[in-house]
């Protein structure tokens, strides 16, 4: 029998669309509403108290308007310190986001990998605990931009971005003391993934980037695996939490990944 519910993917903004992408490639024929709360944004300055009051709540009233089947939290930052608070709040399966910091350290060779995320996903004990737990023998630095969130969130609008400002999002990380051996680099923020290609183009040396993406829909492929799906696609919906100017570019941006209709809640 043919199950209209969605799967609701869920951000500060539009870095969750990374995440998307990799669910679109595994399950195709799922129903998605996206939430980007835009009227937070952004979560990286945000201290832990302002975020774990504020997701669960958010998401527990986007659960009575969409009644999805399960809620990812595409948002290293949410998922690093609410997670479990939604997870205690909904009945219902939620997926977080995890910095890939075990797949880094499996494909590092120099054995030195940095995380670049939000100020607030590097300083939590989660990141420490990952660190310990799949990359005790590596070298592993930290960097928080916030500077790069938004430089994310400009070019999806389509606004004009410089190599400049890439740069020097990712010197705070290289030119740490021990940064030139890194050559590997945790994505660990949804944005980043987006403006993957940018940081490398600036990059001083070729670097691999590691994001959790993919991890991230096989779990959610695993988790529905014995569900029905609509037998016809169905209209994606992109949910708004403040007023937000829509451009062109990030209009293409989401109807290129199913979201054709904007709500604003």
């Amino acid at each position: 029998m043919s199950d209209a519910r969605p799967l609701l993917l869920f951000d500060s903004g539009v870095g969750g669309l990374s995440v998307l992408r990799a669910v679109r490639d595994l399950l195709p024929q799922a129903p998605i509403v996206y939430v980007a709360d835009n009227g937070g944004f952004p979560y990286g300055t945000k201290s832990e108290a302002e975020i774990s009051a504020r997701v669960p709540a958010l998401l527990g009233r986007r659960a009575e308007r969409y009644r999805p089947r399960l809620i990812t939290i595409a948002c290293n930052t949410a998922s690093t310190i609410a997670l479990a608070h939604v997870r205690a709040a909904l009945d219902l399966p939620v997926v977080g986001t995890v910095p890939a910091i075990k797949p880094a350290a499996e494909s590092s060779r120099t054995r030195a990998i940095g995380v670049l995320g939000t100020e607030a996903t590097v300083r939590q004990p989660y990141v420490d605990d990952l660190s310990a737990r799949f990359a005790g023998d590596c070298l592993v630095l930290r960097h928080g931009s916030a500077g790069l969130v938004a430089l994310a969130e400009a070019a999806l609008r389509g606004e004009a971005t410089s190599d400049a400002a890439f740069a020097a999002a990712l010197s705070g990380l290289l030119d740490q003391p021990g940064g030139e051996r890194i050559d590997t680099i945790v994505l660990a923020c949804t944005h980043f993934p987006l403006v993957a290609d940018r940081l490398a183009r600036v990059a001083p040396r070729p670097l691999t980037f590691v994001d959790g993406a993919a991890g991230i829909a096989r779990r959610i492929a695993t988790l529905t695996r014995d569900q029905a799906w609509p037998e016809t696609l169905t209209e994606g919906i992109a949910v708004f939490t403040a007023p937000v100017d829509v451009t062109p570019p990030l209009r293409a941006s989401l109807a290129a990944l199913g979201l054709t209709r904007i709500d604003l809640l």
